[in-house]
Order: structure tokens, then C-alpha cells, then sequence
């Protein structure tokens, strides 16, 4: 299943949860064990990451790897390196599992969305093409 917005519709607009499909995925996310959730002292959420597998378009790695499947903030916190705390975690995580490789895919005809995953310490690794979609892929050895 490839849940990717049209051509014609930004991303980002309009609630994610406004599609039946998108709501059934956060419960296959919530089931898989691989949803991670953070929180502020309040209990809000702040954003989540999902670890999962590779997806099918994605060329396999050339060791075990983790996949991070999803990754959301609240724009209310932006600048706050909530998501790069959940990549650190996500990163600690696999580590501790004895896998050497942790990879992401991200639009990749976002320069500013790919810096920020390179920031983070991932690096390009690959590209795919999904119906007009242009993917960056990007790895991080944690080993």
C-alpha cells in the first residue's frame, strides 16, 4: 500500500486522520510494536516514530537494518529536536539489538528535509521513483 498525497495536494494539508486508510495504518503501527510515542510531562503527544520493515520499493540494504517507517512532530514544538530525539532513541534502540543499520526514506525533492536527516547523522544511500514520487533513502551505521 502506498499512501502517498496526489500531485495536485500539497503535503501536509488537511488532518491525517481525515483518511480511512491513514487511520488503519496507525493501528497496523500501534499493533506491530514498533510505534514509539513522545510526550511531554503532561502526557500530550509531541510526535512518533514508527520502526518497522523496508518497504517493497526501497532496494534491501546489504546488512540486517531497521527502517524508520514513519516519522511525525507536532508543529506546535517545532524547533524543540523532537524528532531527532526519537531518531537518537530509534538509533539507540537498533543498536542494542546488534544491528548495524538504520535507514529512513524522506521526499527527496525536499533539500531542507534531507539536510535535516543528514544532520541527524543518516546519509543518501539510494533513490526511488513511486508514481512521480521522487524518495531520498538515507542510512545510519549505529554499530
Amino acid at each position: 500500500m502506498v499512501d502517498r498525497p496526489p500531485a495536485d495536494r500539497p503535503v501536509g494539508l488537511g488532518a491525517f486522520s481525515g483518511q480511512e486508510a491513514r487511520v488503519a495504518r496507525v493501528a497496523e503501527w500501534a499493533a506491530g510494536g514498533g510505534l514509539r510515542i513522545a510526550e511531554d510531562e503532561h502526557a500530550e503527544p509531541l510526535g512518533a516514530l514508527v520502526l518497522g520493515a523496508r518497504p517493497a520499493w526501497v532496494a534491501p540494504a546489504e546488512s540486517a537494518e531497521r527502517y524508520i517507517e514513519a516519522l511525525f512532530t507536532s508543529r506546535r514544538h517545532m524547533g524543540h529536536d523532537i524528532g531527532g530525539e526519537l531518531i537518537r532513541r530509534a538509533a539507540e534502540e537498533t543498536r542494542a539489538a546488534g544491528i548495524p543499520l538504520l535507514r529512513v526514506d524522506c521526499w527527496g525533492d525536499a533539500p531542507g528535509l534531507v539536510a535535516w536527516y543528514e544532520r541527524q547523522g543518516f546519509h543518501r544511500s539510494g533513490r526511488f521513483y513511486l508514481d512521480g514520487w521522487h524518495g531520498q533513502v538515507l542510512a545510519m551505521e549505529v554499530a
